[in-house]
């Protein structure tokens, strides 16, 4: 039997001061399916980097812009989509970057780099998109021992 697909979608000006109001629903939404605190705060910087790829770098500065967040629930944990209209970037070659950034010091890393370095240390799983804007698809699953029962 397959279970309830529960999504909530936020859609937001590109602006930082929006993404308060992401970590606020990711809070609400992961307390309410049992993850724990430090689970909870990992997300909450994961989503934080994604939704300020956006801001800084999806739109053209003064040209505005949207950032969709949907937050869905999946079996055994959530999945958090970030997404935009604007511009695409080189996801392959950023992500392999990020990937080998274990063996560098933080003198050695690229800015560009440690958002996505951070989304895979924090995530069960992070996946970008992007051919039309860009999509980043963060996943955590609840620890067996954390799940309320």
């Amino acid at each position: 039997m397959e279970s309830k697909n529960r999504t909530v979608s936020l859609t937001l000006p590109a602006e930082a001061e929006y993404i308060d109001l992401v970590r606020l629903t990711l809070y609400g939404i992961s307390s309410k399916m049992g993850f724990s605190y430090e689970d909870i705060e990992d997300m909450k910087v994961a989503v934080s980097e994604a939704c300020n790829n956006v801001v800084v770098h999806a739109y053209e500065p003064g040209q505005g812009g949207k950032m969709e967040v949907h937050f869905e629930e999946v079996e055994g944990g959530i999945k958090i989509i970030v997404q935009d209209q604007g511009l695409s970037f080189d996801h392959v070659t950023k992500v392999g970057s990020a990937d080998s950034l274990h063996n560098k010091s933080l003198d050695e890393v690229s800015s560009g780099g440690l958002g996505l370095y951070l989304m895979q240390a924090l995530m069960d799983h992070v996946e970008v998109k992007g051919d039309h804007g860009t999509v980043v698809i963060l996943t955590k699953l609840v620890s067996k021992s954390e799940e309320m029962v």
